[in-house]
């Protein structure tokens, strides 16, 4: 083809030329890439290492507004989460060089969470356009996102140590005793119950979205001794709408309403006086409630919004069977308590 010269050599305009249609024809470039990788991987590295070397690692102000609103997928909101990954950031990224060696080094760290700061930083870079799209595509294939393992994890939940750690809180932290009260009663998260006191504002008045349900956040059923009131978190979240608890929680709820606590020092208490993890609380809960109400309505009841689809007309049937059937649940738990 005329490629080969006759004294052996290689005409190389002709190949030039042809090299020059991949900017106009994907297949070829498709073709031309995989040849590349293939056969030129580590001259490929060493050149990406050069081409990396110009980008410094640099706590931004615009970092966190992206993590908040701008990254794609899941968007971090809690504060504490974008406290931890500051911290994380601070000590092992800021003033770093992006380089082979900097990639290595959060791939093997110790802490795994490390990785997802990383990865939302370079998600970042490229949002800004400073890293090109083929450093953006190495990066996030070769340092993976904190793993979680899939195995079966037993919780050996004995309710009379639920019932001797409400009644020491009862006796010893009154808050922290509302905020127990509160996960199990409700079957709520840690997170949630903290958020549901800071922010209690039980008039207001809020429409349920997608169904077009009007109604004050708090709900009270003082003849069937509770109440719940509308959260209305969903999204990107751990979704949780309605909170259900008893009248006698809500007195307290109205001592301590606007309170701000530490979701770390909950447990930090509870670790140190020898108490049951707040995580316990939500399961049960879970498994209280199955013995006094269908699963599905449990379900509603706690948001476990994986397992649970509701339309909009089985959305209201969910609710008034969870208003019907919580009574008995809350006989339930004084039963045991």
């Amino acid at each position: 083809m005329g490629i080969i010269r006759g004294d052996g050599n290689i005409d190389y305009s002709p190949i030039l030329q042809a090299i020059a249609l991949a900017t106009r024809d994907e297949y070829l470039k498709q073709a031309l890439l995989r040849f590349t990788v293939e056969n030129f991987r580590e001259d490929l590295r060493k050149m990406l290492s050069l081409s990396l070397a110009h980008i410094s690692f640099k706590r931004e102000p615009g970092f966190e507004g992206f993590l908040r609103e701008r990254k794609k997928r899941r968007r971090v909101v809690d504060s504490e989460t974008i406290a931890y990954y500051h911290s994380l950031f601070m000590k092992h990224l800021e003033g770093k060089t992006l380089s082979e060696e900097l990639v290595n080094y959060v791939v093997n760290h110790e802490n795994k969470w490390l990785r997802n700061v990383f990865r939302h930083y370079i998600q970042y870079l490229y949002y800004m356009r400073k890293i090109p799209p083929e450093t953006y595509g190495w990066i996030m294939e070769v340092v993976p996102s904190r793993s979680y393992k899939l195995d079966v994890r037993p919780y050996p939940i004995n309710l009379e140590d639920v019932a001797k750690t409400l009644k020491y809180l009862e006796e010893n932290h009154e808050l922290y005793y509302l905020i127990y009260r509160l996960m199990l009663e409700g079957g709520l998260r840690l997170s949630h119950a903290l958020l549901l006191i800071e922010s209690f504002s039980p008039r207001e008045l809020v429409e349920i979205p997608g169904v077009g349900l009007e109604t004050t956040r708090l709900v009270c059923f003082s003849d069937k001794g509770f109440c719940r009131y509308y959260l209305g978190i969903r999204g990107s979240q751990k979704p949780c709408e309605w909170a259900y608890f008893s009248t006698k929680t809500l007195k307290l709820l109205g001592e301590y309403a606007g309170e701000r606590v530490n979701r770390n020092s909950v447990r930090k208490y509870t670790r140190r006086n020898g108490l049951l993890p707040p995580k316990y609380m939500r399961k049960a809960a879970w498994r209280l409630m199955i013995k006094t109400m269908p699963r599905e309505v449990a379900r509603f009841i706690q948001r476990r919004i994986g397992e649970l689809k509701a339309s909009e007309a089985r959305y209201e049937d969910l609710l008034g069977e969870a208003d019907q059937y919580y009574p008995r649940y809350l006989e339930e738990l004084a039963r045991f308590l």
